[in-house]
Order: structure tokens, then sequence, then C-alpha cells
């Protein structure tokens, strides 16, 4: 039988870090931000000890840096990390796509994938995920969208059946939108940037047009670093932020 309090102190654990790491995808705690163990057990009133481990943890996923004097703080991702994320992701989401093709044999003869397609179930829920983070997506509203954003790649990249790559790339994409989050809001026009080609993937897959998806990816990827670059012209920095998308 496994130990209670181990049980506990792993679910505290795991809790501790989700919710950090949804403060540091909706902005609330921006790059460069500072905090103790101390501090974070007080503000959930928890012992020490699974704060510690959260924060491990999410150093060890690259959102925080560990200093032995000061604690740990929010790391400040530049836009050449950006830009190599991007490209980073690019090249992994290719050799997916392909992949994937393979695993859904006799899609291209059921677009509308009925029961005896395999893994409908699978695609269905992709799909809801999909018109959710595409409607965020068109009606400007960031904070709605990163969640269903993440969600929808992480149960696309299920589809794919290797883990690590599925790891992989939703933790580029958590950084993507660590990295984005205090420019977009911080930018009034921050709607004309968010991507809505959710739904236009999942078509794609769902035919088995491995060629149609890589290009829909290829072209998010472009608008990316058109964002990217769109930084560099007008010089900004997040406010708060001590360094610097659509993810």
């Amino acid at each position: 039988m496994p130990d209670s309090a181990a049980v506990t102190r792993h679910t505290l654990r795991q809790q501790i870090a989700d919710a950090l790491r949804d403060e540091i995808l909706a902005g609330r705690l921006l790059p460069g931000r500072e905090f103790t163990v101390r501090t974070i057990a007080e503000q959930y009133g928890v012992s020490a000890t699974p704060v510690r481990e959260a924060l491990v943890d999410l150093s060890a996923q690259g959102l925080l840096d560990s200093d032995q004097h000061k604690g740990f703080r929010v790391h400040s991702f530049s836009l050449a990390d950006f830009r190599e994320m991007v490209e980073a992701r690019g090249l992994l989401e290719d050799g997916f796509f392909r992949k994937l093709e393979l695993t859904l044999p006799g899609a291209a003869d059921c677009p509308v994938l009925g029961p005896a397609a395999p893994k409908a179930g699978a695609l269905v829920s992709v799909r809801r995920r999909a018109q959710e983070a595409a409607r965020a997506a068109r009606a400007g509203d960031v904070a709605i969208l990163i969640g269903y954003d993440l969600r929808f790649w992480r149960e696309l990249g299920g589809l794919g059946d290797n883990r690590y790559v599925s790891e992989f790339l939703d933790r580029m994409r958590v950084k993507s939108w660590v990295f984005a989050v205090p420019f977009l809001r911080d930018d009034a026009q921050a709607h004309r940037w968010l991507w809505s080609g959710h739904e236009e993937v999942v078509a794609a897959v769902a035919a088995g047009d491995a060629g149609r998806s890589r290009t829909l990816i290829g072209q998010y990827n472009d608008h990316l670093l058109k964002w990217a670059d769109s930084l560099v012209k007008s010089s900004a920095e997040p406010k708060g932020a001590s360094a610097g998308g659509t993810a």
C-alpha cells in the first residue's frame, strides 16, 4: 500500500506546480518576478516541502530560475529564444503530421469520421477543442485562448503515439505562451495576431491529408515569426517585464 502522506504530498506538489504555471501563463507572475518557498507556502497555506518540490519541477521545465540565496525567479525568455522555439516546434511537427497520416488509415475515405474510422473518438474531442480555441482567438480573449489552445495541441499530439514528442512540443508551446503573454496583455490590438486555424488543422488530419496539415502549420509558424518581427520594429517591451506571439 502506498504511504498516504507521500500521496498527499505528491498531489499538493502537482497542484501547486499547476497553479503557479497558470499564474505565469496568465501574466500575473511576470518574467523576472522573484519569490521564496516560504512566500508560496504561506500563500497556499501548506508546508514548505511540496512547495519546494513544485518549484524544482517548474525549474526543470525551464519556467523558473533558482538562486541558492534569493529563491526562485520567473524565467525571462528572449526574442531569440522564441524564434528558436518556433523553429524547434516546426521541425518536429513536420515529422509528426507525416506519421499521423500513417496512423489514420482510411481517414481520407471518411472525412466526417464515422465510428469505423481509427481514433475517431479522439478526433471528435480534438475538434471540440479546436472550435473552442478558434472562438476564443476570434474574440481576442487571450486568457481563454491559452487554455484551449494548449489542450487542443495536447490532445492532437496524443494521436501520434509518441509521448516524448508530444511532451516536448507541449513544453515548447507553454514556453512560447509565457514569452508572448506579457506583450499580448499590453497590446490593445493583440487580437490581430491571435491564430484561429485550429479547425482547419483538424479537418486536414481527419481527411488524412498530411500535406495540408504541414502547410497549415508552416503558415502558423510563419505568422508567429512575423509577430516576432513586429516586436523588433516597435521596440516593444511588456510592462513589468525584465526581458523579453501567440503561441
